[in-house]
């Protein structure tokens, strides 16, 4: 389901309507099971059940069943249609939420624009004491960074409710891609009358009022959370889904132990070392969808022989990026030849050199380009690469150590560090060169390339050109999804000639899913799934 941009007197109108909703979709003739009952694992318990003070991924799979924020994203990571039935902005500065007439909380009062102003608020207010205020800082909400500081008081923030069914997000720069920020959890909207009743009590079963498709019917903890449709949902009718019950597992050896013995639907993940086994065990069943995120080794830019960007190309070319993800992990990954993963929404990625040329040719214009630089048999290139602790981390360094031996004869050292040394070392900018990854904040590229730009904080490389800082600026201010889709191109060409980064593979998810289950989306690269989309087949 895509949604129409309309593009008018400069300014960006993306809309939706009821109809293009996303919720479960059934097609003619299908049976539908008599029990429509789904249990989900989740890597362990929840948290908190409140939007503002999330903390991890198994409170985030049940907030998005109990809550719904401005707008959704559908099976690709598009946006659709939540709270909000349209949002537009002129600027990317000032964007306006048009919310639905219908929208309810799950005591029946209505949802207004109001709600938002009082969530949002509350998300940076220190003495929420939230690990996702960030985010309002992130999107370069007005004051947001200033009040997370204690420095002003929430009510400053730049949001506001113009009417009840209009909300105004006021922005201290272009973000063009604000929108997408709002299907995050954490800006969820919760309900200020019982908040303030309840106090820290108000998300306990019994108490926890919330606005989207379930409401929670029962929490036995470490144990089971259970949901169950929520009649004042705006969009119950299409709910198929009578009940969903979570069961937090840590251990995936474990839930998929109870996957196989058929006490789960959906698992959260499986042990990697069980892939082969599990294709052969259950076919069908095996599920390893891509994900928003890049593997890849940072160079140091401005020390060291990787200061030499001829050093770092060479390096770069003369990795396997299909070896690797195909022989040395082979549980479907992809090779990265971008920084910016083939599944992030809104991007159009042209294709570069490496991607066209043959791994023998690239190997040939890597030694080229080595002795160029000065090293040869007489004068071998030796460098130091760095990771951390991990045997999947060890087997790609060996591998790309392998390669850069036979190929430009580097002697390589591998350097393995605990977490927080290793953490010590990136800061410190003590490495040749360094294993990194980056799984996106938010689905659209700049969430990769920004790193790149001068004064980012997750600037490993320490990588430093104006060229670079100037089209990602410039990108922020375009309207035009055209042209800001050509400067992120043009911000991926000065990655490729410059490399500061040699990205390697791009991650996936592993999942179990039952055949009769339906409706899961499984090709949404955050991952973001809605069990209202979901439904059962009879078996």
């Amino acid at each position: 389901m895509k949604f129409p941009v309309y593009l008018s007197a400069g300014a960006l109108w993306v809309a939706g309507t009821l109809s293009v909703a996303w919720a479960a979709q059934v097609p003619p003739g299908v049976n539908l099971a008599q029990r429509q009952e789904l249990v989900r694992h989740i890597k362990d318990e929840p948290a908190t059940l409140d939007p503002a003070k999330v903390v991890g991924l198994p409170e985030i799979q049940v907030l998005r069943d109990l809550f719904e924020g401005l707008v959704n994203q559908n099976e690709k990571g598009e946006l659709s249609p939540g709270v909000a039935t349209k949002w537009q902005s002129i600027d990317n500065r000032i964007w306006t939420f048009t919310l639905r007439d219908d929208a309810r909380w799950s005591d029946g009062t209505p949802v207004t624009a109001q709600d938002f102003v009082y969530s949002w608020r509350r998300l940076v207010d220190p003495k929420t004491t939230s690990s996702f205020a960030w985010l309002a800082a992130l999107g370069g909400i007005t004051n947001a960074q200033a009040i997370i500081d204690g420095k002003m008081p929430a009510d400053k923030l730049g949001v506001s409710a113009v009417d009840a069914r209009t909300l105004k997000v006021q922005l201290d720069k272009p973000v063009p891609y604000f929108p997408n920020l709002t299907a995050n959890v954490a800006l969820y909207p919760v309900p200020g009358a019982v908040i303030e009743k309840q106090g820290a009590d108000w998300s306990r079963p019994g108490n926890l009022v919330g606005n989207g498709a379930f409401v929670l019917a029962e929490r036995v903890v470490n144990e089971k959370l259970v949901v169950v449709p929520n009649k004042n949902y705006w969009d119950n009718g299409k709910t198929v889904l009578k009940k969903v019950t979570f069961l937090p597992i840590n251990q995936e050896s474990a839930a998929t132990k109870r996957y196989l013995a058929g006490d789960i639907d959906i698992t959260e993940s499986f042990p990697k070392n069980l892939y082969k086994k599990l294709l052969k065990q259950i076919p069908g069943q095996v599920y390893t969808p891509p994900q928003l995120g890049t593997y890849y080794y940072a160079f140091n830019t401005q020390k060291g022989p990787t200061a030499d960007r001829r050093v770092r190309l060479a390096l770069s070319m003369s990795i396997d990026r299909r070896l690797i993800a195909e022989k040395v992990l082979g549980t479907g990954e992809k090779p990265a030849w971008r920084f910016t993963p083939d599944v992030t929404a809104g991007f159009k990625p042209a294709v570069g050199m490496m991607e066209e040329t043959s791994q023998q040719e690239l190997n040939l214009q890597a030694k080229t380009l080595l002795q160029a630089a000065g090293y040869g048999p007489g004068r071998p290139l030796k460098l130091t690469l760095l990771y951390n602790t991990s045997e999947n981390h060890q087997k790609i360094a060996i591998a790309v150590a392998s390669m850069w031996k036979k190929n430009l004869g580097v002697d390589v050292k591998l350097q393995n560090q605990e977490w927080k040394t290793y953490i010590d070392s990136r800061n410190t900018g003590n490495f040749d060169v360094i294993r990194a990854s980056w799984v996106g904040d938010y689905n659209e590229p700049s969430t990769f390339l920004s790193l790149l730009t001068s004064t980012h904080s997750g600037n490993i490389a320490r990588f430093k050109d104006p060229a670079y800082d100037k089209v990602l600026e410039q990108a922020s201010l375009e309207s035009d999804t055209k042209a800001r889709n050509a400067d992120y191109n043009e911000a991926e060409n000065i990655i490729a000639s410059q490399a500061p980064i040699a990205p390697i593979y791009q991650y996936t998810n592993g999942r179990l899913i039952k055949p009769w289950v339906k409706g899961y989306p499984i090709t949404n690269p955050e991952d973001v799934a809605y069990s209202r989309t979901m439904y059962l087949i009879k078996h």
